[in-house]
C-alpha cells in the first residue's frame, strides 16, 4: 500500500527518507511563492485604495465647478452694478456687502481671484487679451482687467480677461 507522505504527520515518517526531503523541498517553494503572492497582492491593494481615494478626492474638490462657475457671472453683475450706484453711495454699499459675502461663500469652496494689476507682466496661462490699449506700462504689459479671472483648487475655471499696453503715444510736437 503505497502512503501519500505529504498528509502524514512528520514524527510518524522516518527521518532521511529522501522523499520526504524532496516533499519538504517542494512545500516550502510553493509557501514561498504563495507568501510573495499574497504580498504582491496586498500591494496592489493599498497602491489602489490610494489612488481611489486621490480620485475621488478629486471629483470632490472639482464637483461645484459648474456651479461655482455660474456664481462668478453673478459677481460681474454685481461689479457692474456698483459701478452703476456710483451716485447713490447707500445703495453701493449694500451692493458692496452682498458681492463681499458671495465672495466670501465662494472663497470657503476653493474659489480664488487671479490677480491681474494694471502693469503685471502678461501671462498666457491665467490671462486672456481681449485688445490693447495705450497706457504707462510697456508695451505687452497688463494696461487693464476687464474681468476677474478664478481659479478652483489650482486649476484655472476662467482666465483673467485683459487688455495689454501698446505703451504710451508719443508726443507730437507742434
Amino acid at each position: 500500500m503505497d502512503i501519500d507522505k505529504r498528509n502524514v504527520p512528520a514524527d510518524a515518517v522516518p527521518q532521511g527518507s529522501e522523499d520526504v526531503e524532496k516533499d519538504f523541498e517542494i512545500c516550502r517553494k510553493e509557501r514561498e511563492e504563495y507568501l510573495d503572492g499574497w504580498k504582491r497582492a496586498k500591494a496592489d491593494l493599498a497602491n489602489y485604495k490610494k489612488e481611489e481615494a486621490e480620485r475621488v478626492g478629486k471629483i470632490v474638490k472639482f464637483a461645484n465647478e459648474a456651479l461655482l462657475h455660474d456664481a462668478i457671472s453673478v459677481l460681474d453683475s454685481f461689479e457692474v452694478g456698483i459701478v452703476a450706484l456710483e451716485k447713490h453711495e447707500e445703495a453701493q454699499k449694500g451692493m458692496k456687502l452682498i458681492m463681499m459675502q458671495l465672495e466670501e461663500i465662494l472663497k470657503r469652496h476653493g474659489l480664488e481671484p487671479i490677480n491681474a494689476p494694471p502693469g503685471a507682466d502678461f501671462d498666457p496661462a491665467r490671462h486672456e487679451a481681449i485688445g490693447e490699449t495705450e497706457s504707462e506700462f510697456p508695451e505687452g504689459a497688463v494696461a487693464e482687467e476687464t474681468k476677474r479671472g478664478y481659479f478652483l483648487g489650482g486649476k484655472i475655471i476662467r482666465p483673467a480677461k485683459v487688455k495689454l499696453s501698446k505703451g504710451t503715444k508719443p508726443k507730437t510736437e507742434k
